[in-house]
């Protein structure tokens, strides 16, 4: 392991150089690795690894014609290399549980039933297996229990293999049933696509992705985007300028300061003004959110927000009613608006942007 210095934290983590491409196929050699799911990231993680030389093959019902036929069109082949859940699940020494959270409850007999002794578990989020006594899933002790967790959606899981970057991941063995499972474990996170492996839990995993998810990646951002826009928009400014200083600056310019040299870089390489302005009111919104986060950070750790997830996503009319939330946020005059910016980019960058997204897996999911 390499040892990092993280903000004066030092932390282990497993590198390309350190667990390479050659000892990834080796401690898998003879192992049938069963992509269950080919929803989100399935298809990224299963095609990053059949382009890296391993054993892949699909699971996935075909009674979801969506994704089965997705699956057809990425060069999966019936009967050969795609199956039916129980199928695959039968023919693999690795399963990857790589349906949706409210699926794998669903579908967890049918891939328990599956098991053999020496078999490996994987999963890419630590909910089913911490939250067991809502989702039931208790794996049998003849097998490893595995997790690697990508720090990102499948469409950067799989954009970020084409360019050679990888993406960061986390990993965690709940179970080691062979003795192998640590290895098994950073074989798989290598061959999925990872630039480099940090050692967590798979409660820390789970706690710190839905607060994550539920907070500054997503539904923060989102919230903080849709408030600014409003002001903006409640002062007399038009949509297009209204969403400029709200999305499109930050998207296209600041965040790639921040993701290059880190949020002082950026505040140092934007005019006296901003960084003035910047620096006076960080510390205001972030009292106002803090007791937010708390408050979400909590409800994470005691299940209530995986008891939404269930209740909510396991619901018979879940995605009829997904379609709807979503489509107010696609409606609204923001994403309208931010539709409108999008076509005014420069064309060559929206051919690269197609170009490195192609055969790259949706937000959908079992």
């Amino acid at each position: 392991m390499a040892i990092i210095d993280f903000g004066g934290v030092k932390e282990e983590v497993i590198t390309r150089d350190e667990f390479p491409m050659s000892k990834a196929l080796q401690v898998l050699k003879g192992e049938t690795i069963a992509a269950i799911g080919y929803g989100v990231q399935g298809p990224a993680q299963a095609l990053n690894m059949k382009d890296n030389g391993f054993n892949v093959i699909i699971g996935q019902s075909s009674a979801f014609k969506r994704d089965w036929d997705r699956a057809i069109a990425d060069g999966w082949v019936p009967g050969e290399t795609l199956f039916e859940i129980d199928e695959a699940a039968r023919r693999a020494t690795v399963v990857q549980v790589l349906v949706s959270d409210a699926a794998q409850k669903a579908i967890w007999p049918i891939v328990k039933g599956c098991l053999k002794p020496g078999d490996a578990l994987y999963f890419s989020h630590g909910f089913s297996i911490v939250y067991k006594d809502q989702t039931g899933i208790i794996p049998p002790p003849d097998v490893d229990v595995l997790l690697v967790a990508p720090k990102g959606s499948g469409t950067s899981v799989r954009r970020n293999f084409l360019s050679g970057a990888g993406i960061n991941s986390s990993f965690a063995v709940a179970q080691d049933a062979t003795g192998r499972a640590y290895e098994r474990c950073l074989a798989l996170g290598i061959a999925v696509g990872s630039g480099y492996l940090f050692p967590t839990t798979f409660e820390g995993e789970v706690y710190s992705d839905l607060t994550g998810e539920r907070g500054v990646l997503m539904g923060a951002l989102a919230g903080v985007m849709e408030a600014q826009y409003d002001v903006l928009r409640a002062n007399g400014h038009s949509p297009s300028e209204a969403f400029n200083e709200t999305v499109e600056e930050l998207t296209e310019s600041l965040i790639r300061l921040v993701s290059e040299n880190g949020m002082d870089w950026m505040f140092a390489n934007c005019s006296a003004t901003a960084q003035r302005g910047a620096l006076d009111w960080k510390p205001k919104f972030k009292a106002a959110v803090l007791p937010v986060f708390e408050n979400l950070y909590e409800r994470v750790k005691s299940g209530a927000e995986t008891r939404r997830v269930i209740e909510s996503c396991g619901a018979p009319n879940y995605q009829q009613q997904l379609g709807k939330e979503l489509a107010e946020i696609g409606n609204s005059e923001m994403w309208l608006a931010g539709k409108a910016t999008r076509s005014l980019r420069p064309k060559e960058a929206a051919r690269q942007i197609t170009a490195n997204t192609k055969g790259v897996g949706g937000r959908g999911a079992n």
